[in-house]
């Protein structure tokens, strides 16, 4: 006697990482006269596991992420390329030259964006009205730290995200180096 099962076989299902947590402005990249063209919320300090979420929203409107420049304050391992999503995005960082709240995004096809980055560890309401503020299409032009600052003195939000952790970052160069994340 066999047995009948009125249930379809399993199938596999793909996993898919979760969205970018991301706020643009409505004028598009580097509009008019703005300092920021909104803001990420990355769920991690993983850049290349948050980068592929972050392409997968942002390839599509504004085209292909080609290149990426961010100060490396904040991220623990930064190689000096990753695999986004099937292609290369090259990876340059600098510690004096770029705010460490901002990641530029540049597209061969559709120019260059700036991004406030907020830290993983901050918290809901704060990380809302960051967002809010930095894709707002009114308003002065602030600069990513501005916009952190203001926030930490208005909301008490706390200064040292991600300070004291240790953490190792590949140079432009090739070489990993040691660094305090939070200096």
């Amino acid at each position: 006697m066999s047995a009948t099962n009125s249930h379809p076989p399993l199938r596999a299902v793909p996993f898919r990482a979760p969205t970018a947590r991301l706020a643009l402005r409505s004028e598009g990249p580097s509009a008019g006269r703005a300092e920021l063209d909104g803001a990420w919320w990355p769920r991690s300090r993983d850049l290349p596991g948050e980068l592929s979420a972050l392409a997968d929203v942002l390839d599509p409107l504004w085209g292909r992420i080609t290149r990426i420049a961010l100060n490396p304050r904040h991220w623990p391992v930064l190689p000096p390329r990753l695999v986004v999503n099937g292609h290369v995005v090259k990876v340059g960082w600098f510690t004096s030259e770029l705010d460490p709240h901002r990641i530029v995004l540049l597209s061969y096809s559709a120019g260059r964006w700036n991004l406030l980055v907020i830290p993983p560890e901050t918290d809901a309401p704060s990380a809302a009205r960051l967002m809010a503020t930095a894709s707002a299409d009114t308003g002065p032009p602030m600069t990513a730290t501005a916009l952190m600052t203001a926030e930490r003195v208005s909301h008490g939000v706390g200064e040292g995200a991600g300070k004291g952790r240790r953490g190792a970052v590949l140079s432009s160069h090739g070489r990993y180096q040691r660094r305090s994340a939070g200096r």
